[in-house]
């Protein structure tokens, strides 16, 4: 079971709602709250119904950076109060999740919900930002050797065109390992 402090990064769009599924707003809304999140993200590890109790010592065990063993029972009852009163009929409302007699399943509409999330956790620099990047390094490159100012006697220019698509290769190769590793449920920790 998993255990640790968890620091979310931030979340961005990268798509819109498909027909007859919620809204980027209400999506946004849901995922704006940490223990939504971590509910979300338990649920699709299980695959399978979870109980409320099992869904609140591990929320709150993640919250508090503990084991559930070392929980005490006031952190138990006040994540699980509060999953029950806010979160969980929240969910439940937006097609989220189905919720029924203390226990919690997501639904098809819930497994969509990766459309709109670009994990990035703190002190990564987001992927768009590192592509613009790369691209004006590589056409500083290739501008370089345009204008003569780079050395063709080693490397011709279609070798240093070579280098630059070479970079966009590996980065692409990076980018979706790391973005497979931050996806909701996909790993033990929520990102």
């Amino acid at each position: 079971m998993c255990r640790g402090r968890v620091r979310f990064g931030r979340i961005v769009a990268t798509s819109e709602a498909s027909e007859g599924g919620p809204g980027k707003d209400e999506v946004f809304d849901l995922l704006s709250n940490h223990r939504r999140r971590y509910t979300l993200h338990y649920c699709k590890q299980a695959d399978e119904p979870v109980t409320t109790s099992d869904l609140a010592e591990t929320v709150a065990a993640w919250e508090l950076d503990k084991e559930v063993s070392e929980l005490s029972s006031d952190e138990r009852k006040r994540v699980y109060t509060s999953l029950q009163q806010t979160h969980l009929p929240t969910l439940a409302d937006a097609g989220m999740i189905t919720y029924e007699d203390h226990e919690v399943e997501l639904t098809d509409d819930a497994r969509k919900l990766e459309v709109y999330m670009d994990v990035v956790p703190e002190g990564e620099i987001p992927w768009g930002i590192y592509y613009l990047g790369l691209s004006v390094v590589g056409f500083g490159i290739l501008g370089g050797v345009w204008a003569g100012l780079l050395p063709k006697d080693g490397i011709s220019a279609l070798g240093w065109a070579g280098i630059v698509v070479g970079l966009f290769a590996v980065s692409a190769a990076a980018h979706a390992y790391t973005s497979r590793r931050h996806k909701l449920g996909d790993q033990e920790r929520p990102p």
